[in-house]
């Protein structure tokens, strides 16, 4: 098979990557709990949900604009088109974007400082497991418009 029908990824991992960072905070908060808490801080759980609302914003914004284009939002299927429009103008990402914030949002609505450093994690291995394979991917079956893409827009932000 070549290149240009290569799926970016075998399994969906960003979505079991982040919800592992997730659980993963929550079990070392609860057994180990040596960071220190923030709970209880009005400005912080503003701050939470303002940031739950940017996420989610972002992720559907991106979405949409997936769907618009006619092309999957789904990391292991094949994409149809190069979408550059919408979030995708400021982050190659936006949806692992999301999730990050996401996951830093918990940590400031509950107090629990792991939800930094596990969200820090998660952004690592997608980068790594993820986002390489992805780029890998459109750079196959999009070429030299994806090489210019990738330089005007940031991985990440």
């Amino acid at each position: 098979m070549n290149a240009y029908r290569l799926k970016p990824l075998n399994f969906p991992w960003p979505p079991l990557l982040y919800g592992s960072a997730i659980a993963s905070a929550l079990l070392l908060d609860h057994f180990v709990g040596v960071l220190p808490s923030t709970a209880g801080e009005p400005l912080l759980w503003i701050s939470g949900g303002l940031l739950i609302l940017l996420a989610v914003g972002l992720d559907l914004w991106a979405l949409i604009t997936l769907w618009a284009s006619h092309t999957t939002a789904m990391p292991h299927r094949c994409a149809s088109r190069l979408v550059t429009g919408g979030p995708f103008r400021f982050s190659r990402n936006p949806i692992y974007l999301g999730y990050t914030l996401m996951t830093v949002a918990f940590g400031l609505l509950t107090g629990n400082a792991w939800f930094f450093v596990t969200a820090l994690v998660a952004a690592i291995c997608t980068t790594v497991f993820a986002i390489r394979c992805e780029e890998m991917h459109l750079l196959a079956r999009f070429g030299i418009d994806f090489e210019r893409y990738c330089q005007r827009t940031r991985r990440w932000i």
